[in-house]
């Protein structure tokens, strides 16, 4: 989305790039802040694009590059060289490289390593084999850490090295034997403690941490719970392997917020944003939803033919005839109440298990007190029978109803509304225990099993009580 900047700036920038102004181009992307030039940038063509990039210096034009969307970086690089992608790929963060070799070509991304250092090609090749949504995906290789038999002299002086390859050094962790992490110190502790304090007395032992094969949500909880700016993270064996920082775990936590609002809108999630989609896989994300919720909803058409076959059998033709005009008619209320109602469960309990820590979210664990599914039916009696209430009074009064048909829709609505309430409970629930997504139970979903329900229960309750 174009900001106003964007529309005063963008003329001047493709005037420059027209005039072959590369003095000008060059201050543009050393004054600007690199994000603000990369989101000028995506409304250029890639060969302008890199018209602009190539007059500045590497660690700028780097930076820039970083800001860009994942999607474009992809279609730039196929500009260039092996050689030039693979000098852009040892200047990139560590995390950043490995997103954007995940899109390219496989050939494509073993003839860039080749032609990588060592040393980077392994710390590469060690990120690519972590599963994309764990951890270890996630992480920077790029911290700082010292042993913990120096004094706070030398670790200020060792740091002082590191610190243009790390991501930040604001945590300095403490690692021992075969890079075990044994502690931490924050960088405000080590210019406090006086010099010739050794660290082992002034660092924080046995500091939190994640395994880099846990999901990065794990990561994302810990940062959150924790408010740390960082957070190290360690393989089996206890080894400090990488970081994850505040700024990560940001893009972490919208990707899934992003993910689980079209999920619970019956829309498969996206890989890039919705203007970046092409047509087809728009298409596809929605029509398959689509499709199974019609599938669903057939089931009503089934549902309804049943009991009309059933009941024009009946030899009560008047009963069964008022019984379908009353179901006509009040059936659209019964549909909203249920689906609505389960659908208010969904969201809450969803949202509630997003938001839970870490450690009480595990498989088969304990993820939700079973005080609170009774209260949620208990809910669910509640606003059913207050809609029971107003539906039964506009039923006899407004629509001249009879007190039987008036009961018929009352207790269908109470009914349904409860069994929805429970439905948008239990069903996440299900998923969750499953180890599945319960974002997937999505609104949509539920509200369309809950109106074949509530038809079912509509036609029972009535041949019950009219017939």
């Amino acid at each position: 989305m174009r900001g106003a900047y964007q529309d005063l700036i963008l003329p001047d920038i493709r005037q420059m790039v027209h005039e072959d102004d590369l003095d000008g181009l060059a201050a543009f992307c050393g004054v600007v802040h690199p994000a603000m030039v990369a989101e000028i940038l995506e409304e250029l063509e890639d060969t302008q694009i890199w018209i602009i990039l190539n007059q500045a210096s590497e660690e700028v034009r780097v930076e820039i590059f970083e800001y860009l969307s994942l999607r474009h970086q992809a279609e730039l690089v196929e500009r260039l060289e092996t050689a030039q992608l693979s000098r852009l790929l040892e200047w990139m963060s560590a995390d950043d490289r490995v997103d954007l070799l995940t899109r390219l070509p496989a050939i494509r991304r073993e003839e860039s390593l080749r032609l990588i250092a060592q040393a980077e090609r392994n710390d590469i090749r060690r990120l690519l084999q972590y599963d994309e949504d764990s951890a270890g995906a996630i992480m920077t290789t790029e911290y700082a850490s010292l042993p913990a038999a120096i004094t706070v002299r030398e670790a200020l002086e060792r740091l002082r090295q590191q610190a243009p390859d790390s991501e930040t050094i604001y945590y300095v962790y403490i690692v021992g034997e075969d890079r075990h992490l044994d502690g931490f110190i924050s960088l405000r502790e080590l210019i406090l403690a006086r010099t010739e304090t050794q660290l082992s007395s002034i660092m924080q032992r046995d500091p939190i941490r994640v395994r880099a094969s846990e999901p990065r949500e794990v990561a994302a909880q810990t940062l959150a719970r924790y408010n740390f700016i960082a957070v190290p993270i360690v393989d089996a064996s206890d080894r400090l392997v990488g970081i994850i920082t505040h700024d990560d775990v940001l893009d972490v936590v919208q990707e899934e917020a992003t993910e689980d609002a079209y999920l619970q809108s019956a829309v498969a999630p996206l890989e890039d944003t919705y203007e970046e989609t092409p047509l087809p896989v728009i298409l596809w994300k929605r029509g398959i939803w689509l499709l199974f919720l019609s599938i669903v909803a057939l089931m009503n058409a089934n549902v309804i033919d049943h009991y009309r076959l059933t009941t024009s059998g009946s030899q009560e033709i008047p009963a069964t005839a008022g019984l379908a005009s009353l179901i006509l008619l009040f059936l659209p209320l019964v549909m909203a109440s249920g689906g609505n109602a389960g659908s208010q469960s969904a969201t809450l309990f969803i949202r509630m298990f997003a938001l839970q820590p870490s450690d009480e979210r595990s498989v088969g664990g304990p993820l939700v007190d079973a005080s609170l599914i009774w209260r949620e039916l208990i809910i669910g009696l509640c606003l059913g029978g207050t809609l029971a209430s107003l539906d039964f009074l506009v039923a006899w009064t407004w629509f001249g109803r009879s007190v039987s048909e008036a009961a018929a829709i009352a207790l269908t609505v109470v009914t349904v509304v409860t069994l929805g309430t429970s439905a948008g409970t239990l069903l996440p629930l299900t998923f969750r225990r499953l180890g599945m997504d319960p974002a997937i139970m999505s609104n949509p979903l539920i509200a369309a099993m809950i109106d074949v329900l509530g038809v079912v229960l509509f036609y029972e309750i009535g041949l019950m009580l009219l017939t």
